[in-house]
């Protein structure tokens, strides 16, 4: 039953920056883990960085340094701030929030996807 909601992506030139969001529907089970994944044409769907509930990351190489994940429990809310963009940023981004179903059991749920294009 939870629904995410992406926000934030669109055209950026090299070196610029954008935030993206990622807002949950409340949900009976608790969430654990959020993350961030993309996927550009001809590749397959990439790692991009996690964060757990207590907030510990972790970020793919390509991105360490000039992204950042967090999040607000509060709000159900992930965000991912990109910095010094490249053209090789250039994506359809995804979040992603693990649900605990069961004490053994975890769901990952999937936003819709949002573009981030980087051109000048």
């Amino acid at each position: 039953q939870v629904r995410l909601v992406e926000s934030g992506g669109g055209l950026v030139q090299p070196g610029g920056s954008l935030r993206l969001s990622c807002a949950a529907s409340r949900s009976i089970f608790s969430i654990n883990d959020m993350g961030w994944y993309r996927q550009a044409p001809g590749k397959q769907r990439e790692l991009v960085a996690t964060i757990t509930t207590a907030g510990s990351t972790n970020y793919a190489d390509s991105v360490k340094g000039r992204f950042t994940i967090s999040r607000d429990n509060a709000e159900n809310t992930v965000y991912l701030k990109m910095n010094s963009l490249k053209s090789e940023d250039a994506a359809v981004y995804y979040c992603d929030v693990d649900i605990e179903v069961t004490s053994v059991t975890t769901q990952k749920i999937w936003g819709q996807g949002t573009q981030v294009t980087v051109s000048s």
